[in-house]
């Protein structure tokens, strides 16, 4: 089989490896799109702390079980699955209390482990999730950044009350707002430097005087502008350049909740004064927390159209020109897919 191996930093290749086996508790699937991320560009970059080289990637895919390990019931072989990358001890701290996405001895599909970016992929079996009738395949296979907005969202809380504001309109960001206002219906600004993304933010239920493009409008004065007075109470940074922390402790409201969901490195100058002063909650959020059914439950009542956020389908081949395609020209592209053809 063919996979996509990136060996070291900067280097990328099509690699022939063996057919995997799927072990004890496994499925093998046959994959048919896998879908390009942040995360991804880091890791061909050598920004992520936590990957081992070299690394067949990719975390967000979807396939059909072509074969079963030991103790997995046959009757499964045939569904088509989209698969959750967060593997868990069960038994340290932070699975004990239900928070498995940050288990002590974590490994994430395409990150600690062999991913899905190759024709064939095994996974545990509880890890691959059923797609849902009607979606189709390359729909289901943008569920796992839709579980990451909807783990982000279950973290801070959705109130009724709230008035939210979304920094960015990438994938994860334009997946927060569909969550906000499809399911819960809220008032909710996006912003971004794209007309072009902050375009599709309108096909996600966004309001034409909800989005802001930064480039041309200081973000306070649109906010006054727009009757938000206070500050929003619920801000999500989809983007996490360290100064964007900075300017939402100062934006939000009083009892404001505030939810990270990157990687930077790079500190941010908060002082403590602008966090108690406004009794403000900071909620940090990594990958999803058993959030596959509750994303799948939405999409089942139409709810949500994880498919909305794709822009390309690219044969996996030409790898290098999704990963130029996904990293070089925001205005054209939001999700990119590697497709990997149908078994």
């Amino acid at each position: 089989m063919l996979s996509v191996v990136v060996d070291q930093p900067q280097h990328m290749a099509l690699q022939e490896r063996p057919m995997p086996e799927p072990r004890d508790g496994e499925v093998r699937i046959r994959v048919r799109y896998a879908g390009i991320c942040g995360s991804d560009l880091h890791i061909f970059h050598g920004y992520n702390p936590f990957v081992s080289y070299p690394r067949v990637i990719g975390h967000e895919f979807v396939g059909r079980i072509v074969s079963v390990g030991p103790g997995v019931d046959a009757a499964r072989i045939g569904q088509t699955v989209v698969v959750d990358p967060v593997i868990s001890c069960g038994r340290c701290h932070a699975c004990l209390i239900g928070r498995r996405n940050v288990c002590s001895h974590l490994q994430v599909i395409g990150v600690h482990r062999d991913g899905g970016f190759s024709q064939y992929a095994c996974v545990p079996q509880d890890n691959a999730y059923v797609v849902p009738k009607g979606l189709s395949d390359s729909s289901a296979s943008v569920i796992e950044p839709f579980a990451v907005a909807a783990n982000v969202t279950g973290r801070t809380g959705v109130f009724p009350s709230d008035v939210a504001l979304i920094y960015g309109a990438g994938p994860v960001g334009l997946n927060l707002m569909q969550v906000l206002k499809r399911v819960y219906g809220i008032r909710a600004f996006i912003t971004d430097h794209f007309d072009e993304r902050l375009a599709l933010a309108l096909q996600m239920g966004a309001a034409e005087d909800e989005i802001i493009n930064t480039a041309r409008e200081p973000l306070e004065q649109a906010l006054a502008k727009r009757g938000v007075q206070g500050g929003p109470t619920l801000i999500y940074d989809a983007v996490c350049h360290p100064s964007i922390l900075e300017e939402a402790v100062r934006l939000s409201a009083p009892a404001g909740r505030i939810g990270i969901l990157g990687f930077s490195n790079t500190p941010s100058a908060i002082a403590q004064q602008e966090l108690t002063k406004k009794e403000l909650t900071l909620y940090a959020s990594r990958l999803n927390c058993a959030m596959f059914p509750q994303v799948i439950e939405w999409v089942e009542k139409g709810l949500v159209d994880p498919g909305r956020i794709i822009s390309h389908k690219v044969d996996f081949r030409d790898v290098q020109g999704a990963f130029d395609l996904a990293e070089r020209n925001p205005r054209l592209s939001c999700k990119v897919l590697l497709d990997f053809g149908a078994s």
